[in-house]
């Protein structure tokens, strides 16, 4: 395998292409364990019938774990909205479409969300009050085993050339309330600086969805203290900000 094409770079991670295949190298001191959870999780979300990247194999290359799947040759939907800005709110009406595509699955082997979320409150900073109250609200939200993709951005979309969307990395994939995942996906256009698209976002996902926003918004102090526990220091500040969140406008 060449890696002479470098399509991303990540704090713990490169991504190469290499002809028709796309290799993902983890930094050394990166888990085995979360590696191949990484390539299991794509491999089940796979057999959903979702249009995903197939994984081809999981290897090491000098010592390094590697995740290589097909190259999916386009933009994604990030690009498409820098390059047409005119047409955002047609991009965030399909960023909704294909992530309600993704929550109408089932994949009962993945994790479950509130598992995950219930780890990360506990590994925060936050003192033990505030926690007890965030695993509370959490116990109390409405269980349900629907796919939730857990990072989906625009970037995490890529438009091929004829025109079909292909959802990428399921590092983060779990079972669970849906609302959950929108929530953090609005967190993610804030993290961006882009607050008009995250309303816009939240609006049309709850229009199409029937959700009641108030529902969504619930779920903002738990999802952002459950992904306060990475990241960088400013991503954190911010994202304490909306633990201590109760009432929303």
């Amino acid at each position: 395998m060449k890696l002479d094409r470098v399509i991303a770079v990540r704090n713990n991670k490169t991504v190469y292409r290499d002809g028709d295949k796309c290799i993902k190298v983890f930094n050394s001191e990166y888990s085995k364990a979360d590696v191949l959870n990484e390539a299991l999780n794509q491999a089940r979300i796979e057999e959903t019938g979702l249009n995903i990247p197939k994984i081809l194999e999981v290897t090491m290359i000098d010592g390094k774990w590697a995740i290589v799947s097909e190259f999916i040759k386009g933009k994604t939907l990030a690009q498409l909205m820098e390059e047409n800005p005119e047409r955002k709110d047609e991009y965030i009406n399909l960023l909704v479409d294909l992530q309600m595509s993704v929550h109408a699955k089932k994949c009962p082997l993945l994790g479950k969300l509130k598992d995950k979320m219930n780890r990360k409150i506990a590994e925060t900073k936050l003192d033990a009050t505030t926690r007890y109250d965030l695993h509370t609200r959490l116990e109390g939200m409405p269980k349900h085993n629907k796919v939730c993709h857990g990072d989906f951005n625009p970037s995490n979309i890529i438009i091929s050339e004829d025109g079909t969307p292909y959802i990428l990395d399921w590092s983060h994939a779990t079972q669970g309330n849906a609302s959950a995942d929108v929530a953090r996906t609005y967190l993610l256009f804030w993290l961006n600086g882009d607050i008009e698209g995250a309303k816009t976002y939240l609006n049309q996902f709850c229009t199409k969805s029937d959700t009641a926003k108030q529902y969504v918004q619930k779920w903002m102090p738990i999802v952002a203290a459950s992904q306060s526990v990475k990241g960088n220091e400013k991503e954190r500040e911010f994202l304490m900000s909306w633990v201590n969140v109760v009432d929303y406008e």
